[in-house]
C-alpha cells in the first residue's frame, strides 16, 4: 500500500505540536525526508505477519432472542466445539466480550467496537477447545471494563439472578450471572481491579485473579499490563482448578507471563486446612460509608469456621492496604489512556502479540464514536489525559514505584500467615441505578464498591479467590482469600475446604 505523506499544512502542525519552529524551507525538506522514510513502512506493509492458527471450525453466532436472556447477560451466543475429549469435556464456557474469539462478533461492552470481528482466538479460547470444552458464547461486559456496578453495557445493566433489580456486579457482569444462573458451566472473566471477585462475591459463585501471569492474557483488551489478568468463574472450587489447569502456562507471546511450570491445580484439591495459618486482615474490614455490617460479620464468621477444620486464624494488619486505592487509581486511569487513547487499544513497548486487525478497527471506530462511550468511560479517559497532560506521567510513575512498597508490606505479613482472609466486597449488590440517571450518579454509582475490592492483588499480582460464604436479605456475600504469589493451589485448596464443609446458602451473619 503507498503510504499518503504529509501536506506542507499537516507539517506546520506535526512540527507545532513537537514544540519545532521551521520555516517554509525546513518544512519542505524534512517532508522529503519523510517521504524516503515512508518507503520502509511500505516494505513493511508487504510482509506477511504471522497471527495464532484458529484451530475449530465455527460460526458467526446470534444475538439473543428476546425472551431468552432474562438477566440482559449475552451479547453473542454461539457453540464452538474443539477437542472430543480432555479436562473440560462436554462443559460450556463463556468469554467476557473483551476476549478474542475468531469469526464471533466482540463488543467490549460498547457501541464504539459494534461490527468488529476478530480474526483469532485469544490462548484462553484455544486451551479451552483443546482441552474439549464448548465455547458458547460471549458474556456482556461493561463498556471496555469501565465500571464495577453491571450498568455501563451498551446491551444495558445486566440483572442479578438473585434479585433482578440488583446489580451482578462488573466488569464481567455478564460472565457472573451467566454462570450463577446455570446457563453455562465456566466463565472467563477479565480482572484489572477486582473485575472478577466483585461479580462472583454479589452472584453467588467462585471467581479467581490467579498469580498475575498464570493465565496468558494473549487475545483480550488491555488496561494496562501491570494489572491485567483474566481468571475462571464457576459454581465450585473443582470447576474453577480445572478451568485454570486447562488454560494456565506461558503462551510465548505475552511478556506478562514469567517462566513457570504450572500446576496440575485440580489435583491440589484434598480439602485439608490443618495447621495452615489464616490472617484475618483488619484493614479489609469496616470501610467507613462503605461496609454494611452483615458482610464484614459473615466473614468473620467464616474465619473461625476455618478454625472448626483446623486451622490456625489469626488477626494481621497490613496499614499499607489502605494506600493500595490510591496506588490502583494512578496506575489505571493513565494507563487505560496509554493503551485506549494514544495507543490505539494495545499500547507499546513490550515483545508480546499485537492484533493489528483489532487496533486498525479501534483507531477508525473511535474518534467516530466516542461519544457513545459510558460516563464512566469517558471519566476514566479524561481524568487521565488531564493528569498525564499536566504531570506529564509523573503520577503513574509515583504509583509504580509505590507498588513495591505495597508488595513487600504483604509479603512481611505472609512471614506470619499463609493466606490473608477478608471480604470479597464491602458491600452486598447494589441496586441498579435509573437508567435515565446522570453522569455523575452513574459515575458514583459504578465505583462506590471498589474501595474494598481486593484492586491491591492486581498491583502486587498475588492469587486471590472470591468464595460465596453466607447469605443476607436474600443476597451472597463474598470472602476473599489471598496467598502468596504462584501458591495458586494453597488459595484453591482453603477454598475448597470451606466449600465442601458448609452450605453458604444456609449460613446467615
Amino acid at each position: 500500500m503507498k503510504l499518503r505523506p504529509p501536506t506542507i499544512d499537516e507539517m506546520k502542525v506535526l512540527a507545532e505540536s513537537l514544540h519545532f519552529t521551521m520555516s517554509l524551507e525546513e518544512l519542505k525538506e524534512y517532508r522529503s525526508l519523510i517521504v524516503e522514510n515512508l518507503a520502509v513502512y511500505e516494505a513493511l506493509d508487504a510482509m506477511v505477519e504471522p497471527k495464532p492458527a484458529v484451530k475449530y471450525p465455527r460460526t458467526p453466532g446470534r444475538r439473543p432472542e428476546p425472551g431468552e436472556d432474562p438477566y440482559n447477560a449475552w451479547y453473542y451466543k454461539t457453540e464452538i466445539h474443539g477437542a472430543p475429549n480432555g479436562l473440560l469435556a462436554g462443559k460450556r464456557v463463556v468469554f467476557k466480550d473483551v476476549i478474542c474469539v475468531a469469526g464471533v462478533p466482540m463488543g467490549c461492552g460498547t457501541s464504539v467496537m459494534e461490527g468488529f470481528v476478530p480474526d483469532v482466538d485469544a490462548t484462553v479460547v484455544t486451551r479451552i477447545l483443546d482441552a474439549g470444552g464448548i465455547v458458547a458464547g460471549k458474556a456482556a461486559s461493561e463498556g471496555f471494563s469501565s465500571g464495577g456496578a453491571g450498568h455501563n453495557s451498551a446491551t444495558g445493566p445486566v440483572r442479578n439472578p438473585h434479585d433482578l433489580s440488583r446489580s451482578s456486579g462488573g466488569s464481567s457482569n455478564g460472565s457472573g450471572a451467566l454462570v450463577a444462573a446455570k446457563e453455562v458451566d465456566l466463565a472467563i472473566g477479565g480482572d484489572q481491579g477486582g473485575s472478577v471477585r466483585l461479580p462472583a462475591s454479589w452472584c453467588g459463585i467462585y471467581g479467581m485473579k490467579p498469580t498475575k501471569g498464570v493465565i496468558p492474557y494473549t487475545g483480550a483488551i488491555p488496561m494496562d499490563a501491570t494489572l491485567d489478568h483474566l481468571g475462571p468463574m464457576a459454581n465450585s472450587t473443582k470447576d474453577i482448578a480445572l478451568l485454570l489447569e486447562a488454560v494456565a502456562g506461558p503462551d510465548g507471546l505475552d511478556p506478562r507471563q514469567p517462566d513457570f511450570k504450572p500446576e496440575a491445580y485440580s489435583q491440589a484439591l484434598d480439602g485439608k486446612v490443618e495447621g495452615l495459618r489464616i490472617g484475618i486482615l483488619e484493614d479489609g474490614f469496616d470501610y467507613e460509608g462503605a461496609s454494611e455490617p452483615d458482610v464484614d460479620q459473615a466473614v468473620r464468621n467464616a474465619a473461625q469456621h476455618f478454625e472448626t477444620l483446623g486451622a490456625q486464624v489469626s488477626s494481621v494488619s497490613v496499614p499499607a492496604h489502605r494506600d493500595g486505592q490510591a496506588i490502583l487509581v494512578g496506575i489505571a486511569l493513565e494507563g487505560v489512556c496509554a493503551n485506549l487513547v494514544y495507543g490505539n487499544g494495545m499500547g507499546h513497548g513490550w515483545p508480546g502479540y499485537y492484533n493489528t486487525h483489532l487496533l486498525e478497527y479501534f483507531s477508525r471506530a473511535m474518534p467516530r464514536r466516542a461519544n457513545d462511550l459510558s460516563p464512566s468511560a469517558k471519566t476514566f479517559m479524561l481524568t487521565g489525559t488531564h493528569v498525564h497532560n499536566n504531570y506529564h506521567g509523573k503520577y503513574y510513575a509515583k504509583a509504580q514505584n509505590l507498588a513495591r512498597v505495597l508488595t513487600a508490606a504483604y509479603d512481611e505479613a505472609f512471614q506470619k500467615v499463609d493466606l490473608l482472609l477478608l471480604p470479597s466486597s464491602a458491600m452486598k449488590a447494589s441496586e441498579l441505578p435509573p437508567e435515565d440517571c446522570g453522569p455523575v450518579e452513574s459515575v458514583h454509582r459504578s465505583f462506590e464498591m471498589f474501595v474494598g475490592t481486593g484492586g491491591q492483588f492486581n498491583i502486587t499480582g498475588m492469587p486471590a479467590i472470591s468464595v460465596p460464604c453466607a447469605k443476607s436479605d436474600g443476597l451472597p456475600i463474598g470472602m476473599a482469600l489471598v496467598g502468596r504469589q504462584f501458591e495458586d493451589s494453597v488459595v484453591l485448596n482453603a477454598a475448597h475446604a470451606f466449600e465442601v464443609s458448609t452450605d453458604w446458602t444456609a449460613r446467615a451473619p
